[in-house]
C-alpha cells in the first residue's frame, strides 16, 4: 500500500528537521505511541496501540533512520507486530523550504499482515492517511509552541 502526501509547518526547516529526529517530540506526536527510546545508531524501540475497525492492540517494533541528507531528507524503515498482526514500510521523508516554513513531503510503502489486513484496503489506507495528518497536525503545533 502507498501512502503520499505533504503537509506545511510554519517554522523554519532546521528546527523541523531537529524535532523529526527528536524521540521525545516523536513520541508526543505519533498517534497511539506510548514508547519510543533510541537504542542507538539512529535506531528506535517503539510501542503503539493502534485500532482499525473493530481490530484493535498493541505493536511493539523497530524505527531506523538511514540515508540522512540533513536538513533536506531521510529514509525511515518500520518493522512491528503485535496481537493484530505486523506492520513492515519504508517512507522517505524530505524537507523543503517554502514561503513562511517548510514543507514535509512522504511517500511510504506499507505492508499489513494479519487479522489487521483483513479489514480492507480502503479503511486501511483512509485510516493511515487519517494518522499521517494527526501526526503532521500534532507535530506543527508542537514546534509552533516550542518556538
Amino acid at each position: 500500500m502507498k501512502i503520499e502526501g505533504a503537509h506545511d509547518i510554519p517554522v523554519p526547516r532546521q528546527k523541523v528537521w531537529e524535532a523529526f529526529l527528536d524521540p521525545e517530540q516523536l513520541r508526543q506526536a505519533i498517534p497511539g505511541c506510548e514508547k519510543l527510546e533510541a537504542l542507538g545508531n539512529d535506531e528506535f524501540r517503539a510501542v503503539m496501540k493502534v485500532g482499525v475497525g473493530a481490530v484493535k492492540g498493541t505493536f511493539e517494533g523497530k524505527v531506523k533512520l538511514s540515508e540522512k541528507n540533513a536538513p533536506t531528507s531521510y529514509r525511515m524503515a518500520v518493522e512491528g507486530s503485535g496481537g493484530p498482526g505486523f506492520v513492515r514500510g519504508e517512507t522517505v521523508v524530505t524537507l523543503s523550504d517554502i514561503d513562511g516554513g517548510t514543507r514535509v513531503a512522504y511517500s511510504a510503502d506499507v505492508h499489513v499482515g494479519g487479522l489487521i489486513a483483513g479489514v480492507g484496503q480502503r479503511m486501511l489506507g483512509g485510516v493511515s492517511k487519517m494518522m499521517a495528518d494527526q501526526f503532521f497536525n500534532r507535530m506543527s503545533e508542537l514546534l509552533q509552541a516550542g518556538s
